[in-house]
């Protein structure tokens, strides 16, 4: 909502993994580094770690944009906690090879017959495994015997494995041994500075066709934005976000650590309660359209008055709705008592006059 308000183009802080949006900090370009020496290789295992949120996705699909299809084919797994008996029907389905009613004999053989009839046609086959900390010690050995596969000197399949910082742990484990000797390079992301932090922010901004005033940035929002998400590219989506909906909301075109301060107070309230400020100002800022009656108009501007929306709230805060609920259901029992009461002292007069007139 907030995009036609500063003139953007699309959203630039979305927290799905995007190419498009990929920046080269000085950790990333090094990542890519090994990524493309690792493809050059041919062989063996690359591993890079990194904090959540940090940018291995993104890094890994950027690189994955980039490979002619011509010449590498690729495949992508997600790892969620997969064992021996999983992953390799999984790399044979991410593959397209087909694996139904195969024992583990038969699917070996179908997936080395089509890394062979990939080698042959002058292709590579490439395995990306994310979030390989889920793996179990077991379906690593198996990925890692498939690096066993190989025509003549050259390997069949490489592999790269994404994970996130307790995937280092597990790789000195005494039974990663074979594992660690395949691995011809491995790299831990780490976060981004101040100054990336801003480049980052403007990069992101700059894709979707930003212009710095609009809204500007004071020098202190961004040491403030870096302060609060730590330098983790996901966290800075986060708030960068909830900062330009902030700024909308309040119909501000210049963002500074107040703002920012602001924004990240909200966050933490919300961590704590478990819900959203921002959203319910959101619903507040909608305004009616061109058929609404003055009355909607008149509640839509009282509501997205800030001042207002919190006495509202303090107000609200000590109604307790079960005890009014009760009354209103008394107080509509009491009235249909009084109804029916009514109903029999009219009918009364119609139900005697015969008797009346008898006499």
């Amino acid at each position: 909502m907030y995009e036609s308000y500063y003139k953007l183009s699309g959203k630039p802080f979305q927290l799905n993994p995007d190419p498009a949006f990929f920046f080269g900090s000085r950790g990333h370009r090094r990542a890519m580094a090994y990524l493309e020496y690792g493809l050059h290789q041919n062989e063996g295992f690359i591993v890079i770690t990194g904090e959540i949120g940090a940018g291995k996705t993104t890094l890994v699909r950027s690189l994955l944009q980039k490979l002619d299809p011509n010449k590498v084919v690729a495949a992508q797994l997600v790892s969620t906690q997969i064992d021996a008996d999983d992953i390799l029907r999984l790399v044979a389905a991410a593959f397209g090879v087909p694996s139904k009613n195969l024992d583990k004999a038969g699917l070996l053989l179908a997936l080395e017959t089509f890394l062979v009839s990939i080698t042959a046609a002058g292709k590579r086959a490439l395995l990306v495994v994310d979030e390989a900390q889920n793996l179990t010690p077991r379906a690593v050995e198996e990925l890692r015997m498939l690096s066993n596969f190989q025509l003549e000197d050259h390997a069949l399949l490489q592999s790269f494995l994404i994970g996130q910082p307790e995937f280092r742990d597990i790789m000195q484990s005494a039974e990663m041994q074979q594992l660690r000797q395949r691995v011809i390079a491995s790299y831990h992301l780490g976060p981004l500075d101040v100054e990336e932090t801003k480049a980052y922010i403007e990069h992101r901004l700059t894709h979707v066709g930003w212009s710095p005033d609009s809204p500007s940035f004071s020098a202190d929002a961004f040491e403030d934005i870096y302060r609060a998400s730590g330098g983790i590219p996901r966290r800075v989506n986060t708030l960068c976000d909830r900062l330009l909906l902030a700024g909308f909301l309040a119909e501000k075109l210049a963002l500074t650590a107040s703002e920012v301060a602001e924004v990240v107070a909200e966050m933490k309230e919300e961590q704590r309660s478990g819900r959203s400020t921002n959203t319910a100002r959101l619903v507040t800022k909608a305004r009616p359209s061109a058929g609404a009656d003055a009355t909607a108009q008149d509640l839509a501007r009282l509501v997205a008055d800030p001042a207002l929306a919190a006495q509202l709230a303090e107000l609200s805060a000590g109604f307790d709705a079960t005890r009014i609920d009760a009354r209103l259901t008394h107080l509509e029992q009491t009235l249909s008592a009084v109804l029916a009461l009514m109903n029999q002292l009219v009918a009364s007069p119609a139900e005697t006059a015969p008797d009346e007139v008898a006499k």
